[in-house]
């Protein structure tokens, strides 16, 4: 879709430390005549079925704002939040609610979960704790700026990325600053920060600058830095090389896409890059026993084999549909769209085998799986857990 700017707001974009919201941020300086349609669905005999097992919704979802809320699941519970301020938690297996509370805040990313807490930050540069039990609030940590990641918590410290390019370390029982980790932000950005993932005692976490980092969870010490991609091209907008979504972590191998770059894999314990191919994505992958998903940001899926980076299928069926980042459900590759359609490919060679519209608005969050059931979070706040199964 083309988007039309006033000349002041474009100044403000341009001069400093700006994001964009646009899926594809090229698109914004495009000739609208010129822009390519997404591609139109046509007419397939499923080949699998797709099962809703039920549906919930959670007040406004994301608002129809580029914001960053994910479903956790773990121990029979998905936890969800709304742009409006709502945190529920449902049971995995029913969908019906085991507690809700209005927290009265402008989430824009989370929840995230552990320590026994449920974790989301706000637009406005807190990071809110919540008694994983009750919802009850434990506590509030004012950061530097939006939080548009998902926050994380293991041993004690809670770990949050903000769009200013700062990793925080926060005190899981108290919400003081335990570190800091700052990286200088570049011009432009997507409108988007990778959330960090943690392993063990360390942190991984991408930044707008195309870096990569491991830190110690304890203290934030820098453990290794690569650059996955190095910016190029005379304009902010050709130099932009975001790593937007989370990095994949596969065994003791860290997978991860810059836009307008490249896809890499880097070893954990040393951080030496294994192999890299040329892809721009901006929507995070997915991953089963032995390939690598992708979805670029032409919206073809590919196939990728996690040992040397080659290619394995591709499909271009898809192309602009605003895909997600894919999954793997049961033998299947899924992804879902902007108009809220769940899609099936086949892992063996990428043929679209499946097809079932979830919602009315678009699902922009990859779909959670978690023992063999999807869940899937549509835009407009609707909740479905999903299974397939051959027809």
């Amino acid at each position: 879709m083309m988007r039309f700017f006033t000349v002041p707001f474009l100044a403000l974009l341009l001069s400093g430390c700006g994001s964009m919201s646009s899926m594809n941020p090229i698109d914004w300086f495009a000739d609208e005549d010129n822009s390519e349609p997404p591609a139109e669905l046509v007419e397939i005999e499923n080949a699998v079925a797709t099962r809703v097992l039920w549906t919930a919704s959670v007040s406004g979802g994301s608002d129809e704002q580029r914001v960053k809320l994910v479903p956790y699941v773990n121990d029979g519970k998905v936890y969800v939040a709304s742009r409006k301020g709502e945190v529920r938690v449902l049971d995995a297996s029913t969908g019906r609610a085991v507690w809700s509370v209005d927290t009265d805040l402008e989430i824009s990313g989370g929840p995230g979960a552990g320590e026994g807490l449920v974790l989301i930050g706000t637009s406005n540069g807190e990071v809110v704790a919540l008694d994983v039990a009750s919802g009850s609030e434990k506590w509030r940590a004012r950061v530097s700026s939006e939080v548009l990641s998902v926050p994380r918590a293991a041993q004690g410290v809670v770990v949050v990325h903000t769009i200013d390019g700062k990793l925080f370390g926060i005190d899981a029982a108290t919400g003081s600053q335990k570190w800091l980790y700052d990286r200088s932000t570049p011009v432009l950005t997507l409108h988007g920060s990778s959330s960090p993932v943690i392993i063990g005692n360390r942190v991984i976490c991408g930044f707008a600058s195309g870096k990569l980092v491991m830190l110690n969870l304890a203290n934030g010490d820098l453990l290794w830095e690569i650059s996955v991609t190095a910016p190029s091209g005379r304009s902010e907008l050709e130099r932009m090389v975001d790593i937007d979504g989370e990095p994949l972590v596969v065994g003791d191998v860290v997978y991860v896409t810059t836009y307008q770059g490249e896809m890499a894999a880097i070893s954990i314990d040393t951080g030496v890059v294994l192999w890299r191919r040329k892809l721009s994505s901006y929507a995070g992958m997915g991953a089963d026993f032995s390939q690598l998903y992708v979805s670029d940001d032409t919206d073809h899926v590919l196939a990728v084999d996690p040992g040397n980076g080659a290619a394995l299928w591709k499909n271009q069926k898809l192309q602009y549909r605003k895909l997600t980042a894919p999954v793997e459900l049961t033998g299947t590759v899924m992804v879902g769209d902007f108009e809220g359609y769940l899609h099936q490919l086949s892992r063996e060679d990428g043929r679209l085998m499946g097809r079932i519209r979830i919602a009315k608005s678009a699902i922009s969050t990859p779909p959670i799986v978690k023992d063999g059931v999807a869940y899937i979070y549509a835009d407009s706040g609707e909740i479905a857990a999903v299974t397939i199964s051959d027809r």
